[in-house]
């Protein structure tokens, strides 16, 4: 062997091949705080003028995300849009859907079904959060709805069949969303879905707020206890005068 090969020969003992891994082993596991980049989507919010549906524009703007408010009438959601500022733009829901990335369905329960059908085309391909919790209210106070489908996020995905549904965002206090004098939200968001790279996506979404951290959940089978807990919070805020969240502990 000439010199110059002796040079660029690698040494019998470098980097093992393939070949010589012990056989069965298994890739490492995957850190599953090892979250995408998503600084670049754009977030659409159907039901952007309510006040769970305004609270997440406007903290989802103030973290630098490109964020678009739906409503059924354009107009209610130029205005909405105008009142947050932030570069957030307010269209009809449908252009609102055609031009997000990710869209969040923060719509009243009641007109959640009709909704969402009417957007089938224009949510084709998208993931969809949806954070609908569907409740009832009596004398006794908030009490939870079992949508026949079994919870409003599987309604969504049987209404959408095109589209990625998962679930989030619904133990948030509307009222610490919207209110400037709150740098941070000190809560976990229990993410839902059937798709890693669909769920990693929404804690990446969720973690862009300060305070605040998205954790895997469950499939969208598992949605109707999270979306049920909403009334046992609103229990615990009326007695307590609180906003209470959830954090999840050892994780």
């Amino acid at each position: 062997m000439t010199t110059s090969d002796a040079a660029t020969t690698p040494p019998a003992s470098s980097a093992p091949s393939a070949s010589s891994a012990p056989a069965g082993a298994k890739p490492a596991p995957r850190d599953p705080w090892d979250l995408p980049d998503v600084s670049g989507l754009v977030v659409g919010v159907l039901g952007g003028t309510g006040d769970q549906g305004r609270g997440l524009a406007y903290r989802l703007a103030k973290a630098g995300q490109k964020v678009i408010i739906g409503s059924r009438a354009a107009e209610r959601a130029q205005t909405a849009a105008a009142e947050l500022g932030l570069g957030i733009e307010g269209l009809a829901n449908a252009d609102c859907a055609r031009r997000s990335d990710v869209v969040i369905v923060a719509v009243p329960w009641d007109g959640h079904g009709k909704t969402l059908e009417s957007l089938r085309e224009e949510l084709a391909g998208k993931l969809v959060i949806d954070c609908v919790n569907p409740l009832g209210f009596d004398k006794k106070g908030a009490y939870a709805l079992k949508p026949e489908e079994g919870s409003a996020a599987e309604q969504a995905a049987a209404l959408l069949p095109d589209s990625r549904v998962t679930a989030a965002f619904h133990h948030l206090s509307a009222v610490l969303l919207q209110d400037p004098e709150i740098a941070e939200i000190d809560t976990d968001v229990m993410v839902l879905g059937e798709s890693r790279a669909d769920t990693d996506l929404v804690q990446a979404l969720a973690a862009r707020i300060p305070g605040m951290r998205g954790v895997f959940a469950g499939r969208l089978r598992n949605a109707h206890q999270v979306e049920s807990l909403v009334a046992n919070l609103i229990s615990v805020n009326r007695r307590y005068k609180a906003h209470a969240g959830l954090r999840v502990t050892d994780v």
